[in-house]
């Protein structure tokens, strides 16, 4: 190039914001321009005749390793985006433009930060799953999962956790926490009281070894820990309701500042995603339980019940129905008033409930009937010894109102599909059991009969308290 007086051609290569990066056929630096500082965070000289695999962030070296083989190949890459560690351990991303000299057996690119970009877009996305999660969520543990697969996205999250805080009853719970590996008793403790710091002070922290000083007491309980932490409290107007803990693993990266500003800008977010989750439950509650007893009601019952008859019908298995009534429960009513009453049917629910399984489901259908269903049960015999433990539990007597009030179940049997096969025959079944159970001196078991015609809403009509 003719000298002029102009600057020279290099000196406005260095100019540029991009970098210009030239690698050999190996993938080493052999140059690059002085923007890479701006963008890599090394100097051109500390670059030359590093690999350039070794920057990229991990989880992106085998598609970049496949994009290097295509640009050797003489395929022209105009818009590739990975992600680079930066000297700083902050994470870039690149979009690259690159081509393949044949002649000088080199690969020439130009990388372009857009980290800002992505940063933004990786953000609003977040949002939206997060606002999506509330509606596609089960209940609130399958909010709390998806809410940990969002936040794997965006940054190391294999120990992650929610923690939530009672400010009427100042309570710290953690309904979901997942940790690599088993958590010994120490690194328990620690955790815990990360999360109280984060909740006490209503400020993020974080602690790892490129974050800000620490307090001597943060120092002694964390300097055995070299991986690093982050805590975000979940805040509403209304207060702290918990924070979002995340602890590295030794072979991630630490977290770093734009870490915890990403997860600061998500965590509103999250938390009106969990009250309304919450909010969510409670309703599901209300409509789906008895709020005396707090078992299903009739409405969750007949959806077990559909979801037993499926399975029954499609393993060829069995199930039991148990109609359960207590005698001269109104006589308790109107001797020692509705309180006392009230106060045995929630006593009965837990006694019924300590006789049967956890797969096994047990409904309040109103006043003093309950309906108990047995999945996949093999047989009569086995049904019978149930109906039985629940008899003798329920003629111990109730100690109410400084005395003992002995009740007596009346319980009839109904045997798929033996009994009936559908819910009208069986229901029906099962009560005209437990009739005539009442009609034989009450305190006893009966099982019902094939054959039964006696529609479900006849008997319900015959039914008096």
């Amino acid at each position: 190039m003719k000298n002029d007086g102009y600057t020279s051609l290099s000196q406005f290569v260095d100019l540029l914001l991009d970098a210009i990066c030239v690698v050999d056929k190996t993938g080493h630096f052999e140059f690059v321009s002085a923007g890479a500082e701006r963008i890599f965070g090394y100097t051109p000289d500390e670059m030359l005749g590093m690999q350039m695999l070794d920057l990229v962030y991990p989880p992106d070296r085998e598609r970049t390793l496949a994009a290097a083989n295509d640009i050797m190949e003489g395929r022209f890459k105009l818009d590739f985006e990975n992600r680079y560690v930066r000297k700083d351990g902050t994470l870039v991303d690149i979009l690259w433009s690159a081509r393949w000299s044949e002649d000088r057996q080199q690969r020439i690119a130009v990388a372009r930060d857009i980290t800002k970009n992505k940063i933004a877009e990786r953000r609003q996305a977040a949002l939206y799953e997060i606002s999506e999660a509330v509606h596609v969520a089960e209940d609130l543990l399958a909010l709390y999962r998806h809410i940990h697969q969002i936040m794997a996205k965006l940054l190391p999250a294999a120990n992650f956790a929610i923690a939530l805080y009672d400010q009427d009853l100042n309570d710290l719970d953690f309904p979901y926490r997942v940790w690599v590996g088993e958590q010994n008793r120490a690194q328990c403790a620690s955790f815990d009281l990360f999360t109280e710091q984060v909740i006490q002070s209503a400020e993020s922290l974080l602690i790892c070894p490129v974050a800000m000083p620490v307090s001597h007491a943060q120092e002694q309980d964390f300097q055995n820990q070299p991986i690093s932490w982050l805590g975000v409290p979940l805040k509403l107007q209304k207060g702290i309701i918990g924070a979002l803990i995340m602890h590295s693993t030794p072979d991630s990266r630490a977290y770093t500042k734009q870490d915890c500003e990403l997860v600061e800008f998500v965590s509103t977010q999250i938390a009106f995603a969990i009250e309304r989750r919450q909010m969510l439950a409670r309703l599901e509650h209300i409509a789906l339980y008895d709020q005396l007893t707090h078992l299903p009601n009739r409405e969750l019952f007949y959806d077990r019940f559909q979801k037993a008859l499926s399975r029954a019908n499609r393993e060829s298995s069995y199930f039991s129905l148990l109609y359960l009534d207590l005698d001269k429960f109104k006589w308790v009513n109107d001797t020692y008033g509705h309180g006392v009453g009230d106060l045995l049917l929630q006593i009965t629910a837990q006694r019924i409930l300590g006789c049967v399984r956890n797969s096994d489901t047990v409904a309040r259908f109103g006043g003093d009937e309950f309906v108990i269903l047995l999945e996949r049960v093999d047989s009569a015999q086995n049904t019978l010894l149930v109906a039985q433990k629940i008899l003798e539990v329920l003629n111990h007597p109730f100690e109410l109102v400084n005395q003992q009030i002995h009740i007596l179940p009346s319980i009839g049997i109904a045997l798929y599909p033996e009994h009936g096969k559908d819910e009208k025959q069986l229901l029906s079944c099962a009560d005209s059991a437990m009739y005539k159970a009442k009609r034989n001196g009450g305190n006893r078991v009966e099982m019902g009969y094939q054959g039964l015609k006696t529609s479900y809403f006849e008997s319900l009509s015959q039914h008096h308290l």
